[in-house]
């Protein structure tokens, strides 16, 4: 029988940001807190350092780009507790400035993981939220930038307040293609893969809160953030901010403020 403790999931959390978020979760929040990684030796090192800490999150194998990993997770996370409370979609990557791979590549590679990757963990999960469950899904002060340097169309279809998923899958496809065929620039793009990936997340972000709301679930919310410049492998250590100083501006600066269609 399921139990019906909390539960929070922070997915590529072994390092970094995630870790971080894991760490404060399982300091401040009521439940039970599940790390993943698609490391397992990296992921069970990593609870590991927080129990010697006095903490004790919980290890689970999540692969955002791997289905099969994914389902796992939903079925151990259904079978153990029946629901879900907190899903922070963290996992995500980026080429270095440094990368020599054909921009073509890093189009694909990098929207398959931090747009696809992160939409099916939620398309997987969602049906698994609680009443008052918290999502927020990580992106990035890039996205920002990256928006505003797209064309004045394709800005405009991105801001679409009636956008489906069905469109924003569209216009996230349409980016790739045109990349691969070295045209996305002359049709109103710009050359930042990474940039574009998190304009996809926070715009899917808005589009799941109108879901929601439209389907009348209680008191879910969805926030996508923007952690900033933070001192990380993904940053080549260049970040000025220490990863547990993002977790106030976290809470403070969001992409995504929806309406809440209930009070709590």
């Amino acid at each position: 029988m399921a139990s019906t403790k909390k539960v929070a999931v922070v997915t590529g959390s072994n390092k970094g940001i995630g870790y971080a978020i894991v760490r404060a979760l399982c300091q401040k929040f009521d439940g039970d807190v599940i790390l993943t990684s698609r490391d397992e030796g990296r992921g069970k090192e990593a609870v590991k350092e927080l129990n010697g800490e006095g903490l004790n999150p919980k290890f689970h194998l999540l692969d955002i780009d791997d289905v099969a990993t994914v389902d796992r997770l939903h079925d151990f996370v259904q079978q153990e507790y029946g629901g879900l409370d907190v899903l922070v979609n963290n996992a995500g990557i980026a080429y270095k400035n440094s990368s020599t791979a054909p921009f073509s590549e890093q189009a694909e590679v990098t929207v398959k993981s931090n747009f696809w990757g992160t939409l099916n963990v939620c398309d997987k999960l969602f049906p698994l939220l609680r009443p008052h469950a918290r999502v927020s899904n990580v992106s990035s002060m890039v996205s920002q930038m990256t928006i505003k340097k797209c064309s004045n169309e394709v800005q405009e279809r991105f801001k679409d307040p009636y956008l489906t998923m069905d469109g924003l899958k569209k216009l996230m496809t349409e980016f790739v293609s045109l990349a691969k065929e070295g045209k996305h620039e002359a049709a109103g793009w710009p050359s930042s893969a990474y940039g574009v990936s998190k304009v996809g997340v926070t715009v899917m972000s808005m589009i799941q809160q109108r879901q929601f709301d439209a389907e009348g679930k209680e008191d879910i919310i969805v926030n996508a953030c923007c952690p900033g410049y933070v001192n990380t492998d993904m940053s080549s250590h260049k970040g000025h901010k220490t990863i547990d100083q993002v977790l106030p501006g976290l809470r403070e600066h969001r992409h995504v403020q929806p309406q809440r269609t209930q009070n709590h």
